[in-house]
């Protein structure tokens, strides 16, 4: 056969099913490489300077407070030089000295939902990270993955097409059989991060809403997700929705039952001009409700993360758009600041997240560290959104 005859030679649908086996099995497989042994993901350690810092106190406090045998001893590693600790004994640490800072008794989780209309603007790594780092500050994170890709799952190393099933999903909630998604909630590798998953026959969930409300007019399709939240909001501090990449039912199903949106946001022209219609489609569609079904709202927060910025040298077309976002969203872009490193690159590759303990280990330590602390600083200032939301919620 010529090569000709082969870019002419038609695609069956059979040979494009027999494709996707390829792919299914060439990602269980690849899985296998590049996760722990066992094919499943594993928690990082703390050394007793890094449990030091998370605390918030020197490190010497630490060896003191270790005397008193009242909180986890961790162990030697196997060198015998230094005390690790595992991430539960590291969180019953972080809650101890930080309680003042925690979810305040009574209080709701807040519930954040990560949108944008533009896919690989580092939405799903976005959520991923922030949880792990705001669970790393003692806080009880709930995720929801709403995207059938299911990207967001596969960071927690679960198999969207093999190990999800429709029951693991907001699904079942979508179509009405069942009233919250507690069901649904699973606990994750990363102790103190419960998941809900997604996968492809998510998909079904644009097709199920539209119909519920054509059949019933007093059907909220855009509260769905929003009452089946209720429970879990008592049960954890944070509740993040990874979205869609686009402005479906289940993301405005996400935006209606968030108290705060974020938005990942490189600053390139083309992403800068999809965040620009996503604003207007969703003031069109969300005006429509108000006029129509007398639907309020109002969010806690609305915050822009700039993420992928090139840290090679100075550009001035990164610059002038950065210039343009910090215009067109005055006062909700974020301080922090997302670089686009090999260490975001390595880790991504890998099924993983700056905050994996694979990170520490397959990255230059000076990349590794510029990475973990743009992550820092954007968990500290959501951390902050979010206990100012707990103080409303308290006032009101």
């Amino acid at each position: 056969m010529t090569i000709l005859q082969e870019i002419l030679k038609p695609e069956s649908l059979s040979s494009i099913m027999e494709q996707a086996d390829r792919a299914e099995f060439m990602i269980e497989a690849v899985r296998g490489k590049l996760l722990a042994p066992d094919s499943r993901k594993e928690p990082p350690r703390f050394n007793a300077t890094q449990l030091a810092g998370l605390c918030d106190v020197d490190r010497n406090a630490i060896s003191y407070r270790l005397t008193k045998d009242d909180l986890p001893k961790g162990q030697m590693n196997e060198s015998g030089n230094r005390r690790e600790f595992s991430l539960e004994e590291t969180q019953a640490w972080v809650r101890e000295y930080r309680a003042k800072l925690l979810k305040p008794e009574g209080a709701d989780a807040v519930c954040i939902a990560v949108v944008n209309f533009k896919g690989g603007v580092g939405k799903t790594t976005t959520t991923m990270t922030l949880a792990q780092g705001l669970s790393c500050k003692g806080h009880k994170v709930l995720v929801v993955d709403c995207d059938p890709q299911g990207s967001l799952t596969t960071l927690f190393g679960i198999l969207p097409a093999t190990e999800v099933n429709e029951e693991d999903t907001i699904l079942p909630v979508c179509v009405g059989d069942e009233q919250s998604i507690t069901k649904a909630i699973r606990q994750s590798y990363w102790h103190g991060i419960d998941v809900v998953s997604a996968a492809p026959l998510l998909y079904a969930a644009e097709f199920t809403l539209p119909s519920r409300q054509m059949q019933d007019d007093n059907f909220r399709f855009w509260d769905v997700l929003n009452m089946a939240l209720d429970e879990a909001r008592g049960n954890y501090d944070l509740i993040l929705i990874d979205t869609p990449p686009a402005l479906s039912y289940v993301t405005m199903n996400a935006i209606f039952a968030a108290d705060g949106l974020l938005m990942p946001l490189p600053p390139n022209a083309l992403a800068v001009a999809s965040a620009a219609q996503f604003w207007r489609l969703f003031s069109d569609l969300a005006g429509g409700l108000v006029e129509k079904r007398g639907v309020t709202k109002e969010f806690d927060f609305v915050r822009v993360l700039i993420t992928q910025v090139k840290m090679r040298g100075n550009d001035d077309t990164v610059t002038a758009i950065k210039d343009w976002i910090h215009k067109t969203y005055e006062g909700r872009v974020m301080a922090a600041e997302i670089p686009e490193t090999k260490a975001t690159e390595t880790t991504a590759a890998s099924f993983g997240t700056i905050y994996d303990e694979s990170a520490k280990v397959m990255i230059d330590p000076r990349t590794y560290k510029r990475a973990l602390s743009a992550y820092d600083q954007a968990t500290d200032q959501i951390e902050a959104l979010v206990r100012a939301s707990w103080q409303r919620q308290q006032s009101a």
